[in-house]
């Protein structure tokens, strides 16, 4: 009765937080978009590829917002026979076409910004400094109001990172703005562009580095697979270790499968066992879903994939 009740607990707390965020990325997406409206109009009126160019960049928030969004909710989704691991994969996924639509576009604004600076095109640096100054207050107030959200979950990061990209781009056409009333100089509007595109497509490589890795089963970044061997290994009763993976369904729930050679034992000792390991798993790496075959042999010395008893001592 108290794993059930635990259990229960458990659920409740998840539906309260998913849909605490729910309502977050609601909010972010119907302002985002309606800043969109304003920044393009004034962005045009203005002649500034900087406004114009952030403004397209907060439509690719806004979308990444609620792509973000729809990954949060699909993610609620039960598991079936079908897919018996749920949907936590779609979080992975929203964040990878994040991520790599931030990238596009951000080539597409260097590819713009590079023809600005060899024709200079003049600029209403007034509308540009209003009009930045009120982007970097939004942009800034959703990045801190979802930032707390994206330390699990790499789907709420890839969207923040949209938003911190914005504030970025944000204060650097207050700078660029600045810059052209105090000199004159025209190329401070796309100079400032590339500089802020640099900018983003560093650390959106991040994001789309980890989406890529999760999707292809690559092991989550900070478990190092011959450790988590070797750890498996040094308890007693364990005489090698080999077919270990490490993968995850999501940043924060990572999942492992091995093989472990336990020599001539009496199969009903093997539970007890079996519960050391899921317990070193998870309170030294975080693994809470794991699938353990015993083998009652040891490890062959040629096989190159088998780590013994002895080597992890």
């Amino acid at each position: 009765m108290i794993s059930v009740s635990l259990w229960f607990k458990h659920m409740s707390h998840d539906h309260s937080h998913n849909g605490q965020i729910s309502r977050k990325l609601l909010v972010a997406s119907v302002a985002t978009g309606v800043f969109v409206a304003v920044e393009l109009t004034v962005g045009i009126a203005a002649n500034s590829l900087g406004l114009v160019g952030d403004a397209l960049h907060n439509i690719t928030d806004t979308l990444a917002l609620l792509l973000a969004l729809f990954a949060v909710r699909v993610e609620r989704r039960p598991a079936t026979s079908a897919k018996s691991y749920g949907w936590h994969r779609a979080g992975v996924l929203a964040a990878f076409i994040n991520a790599a639509a931030l990238a596009a576009f951000t080539i597409f604004l260097f590819v713009e910004a590079i023809a600005r600076l060899r024709t200079p095109v003049a600029v209403n640096s007034t509308a540009m400094l209003v009009t930045a100054a009120a982007g970097l207050v939004l942009n800034g107030a959703i990045t801190l109001w979802l930032r707390e959200h994206g330390h699990q979950n790499l789907n709420i990061r890839s969207a923040v990172l949209h938003m911190l990209g914005d504030a970025f781009s944000s204060a650097g056409i207050i700078a660029a703005a600045l810059l052209i009333r105090a000199t004159g100089a025209l190329y401070w509007d796309p100079a400032v562009s590339i500089a802020i595109g640099v900018l983003i497509l560093w650390s959106s490589w991040g994001i789309l580095r980890e989406a890529i890795n999760l999707l292809l089963e690559g092991t989550p970044a900070g478990i190092d697979p011959d450790e988590v061997t070797k750890a498996i290994a040094s308890l007693d009763g364990v005489d090698g270790v080999h077919h270990l993976h490490i993968w995850a369904l999501a940043p924060s729930r990572p999942a492992l499968s091995c093989h472990l050679m336990v020599g001539d034992i009496p199969l009903r000792s093997t539970g007890n066992l079996l519960a050391q390991v899921n317990e070193l798993l998870e309170r030294e790496y975080g693994i809470g879903h794991t699938t353990v075959q015993f083998e009652f042999a040891t490890c062959d010395v040629d096989d190159p994939y088998c780590v013994p008893y002895s080597e992890a001592k």
